[in-house]
């Protein structure tokens, strides 16, 4: 599913066959807008990774008109002012709950979050997308430095399981 180029970057390829389980069990505008999201979200994690070094939570909305739009809460206040200090869950449920209160102005959404794979001791961009019809998908791309180069390197975008948690009452 992914490609790397020369800057280690994922890359997503064309859309599966129409045959493969998780395409071909969504509609193709679905699917569309989850790929779409997909891809912004990991190309923008990606970028504020190499930029500064990691990212806070965000969200990504497909509106009804097909336009992407940027979706960001503020970290609540940490202790002694330091940035290192916030609650990225709380950022989650927040984001969360302004996605569910104004799901009626777009027609698919995405949560962007930085993650820990226990079993592989990486960290991983994670990307959690749904759709206003009940499609789901979500992928992970894990991540670490090179301990020759401390650049840091993307591995496999692999899919993950995913609830839905904006189309929901």
């Amino acid at each position: 599913m992914t490609d790397t180029a020369d800057t280690g970057a994922a890359i997503l390829q064309p859309a599966d066959p129409p045959g493969d389980s998780w395409r071909g069990s969504v509609p193709d505008y679905s699917a569309t807008d989850l790929e779409n999201l997909l891809g912004t979200g990991v190309g923008a994690a990606q970028e504020q990774l190499e930029r500064n070094g990691g990212f806070l939570p965000f969200a990504l909305v497909v509106e009804n008109d097909g336009e992407v739009r940027l979706v960001a809460v503020t970290p609540a206040d940490a202790a002694g002012d330091s940035d290192d200090d916030f609650d990225a869950d709380d950022m989650i449920k927040d984001l969360t709950e302004l996605l569910r209160q104004h799901r009626d102005e777009f027609r698919a959404a995405a949560i962007v979050c930085d993650i820990t794979l226990l079993e592989e001791d990486s960290d991983a961009i994670h990307v959690a997308a749904e759709h206003q019809d009940g499609s789901v998908f979500a992928a992970v791309l894990p991540y670490g430095a090179d301990p020759a180069t401390n650049e840091l390197e993307f591995g496999e975008l692999s899919a993950d399981t995913n609830e839905p948690v904006v189309w929901v009452d």
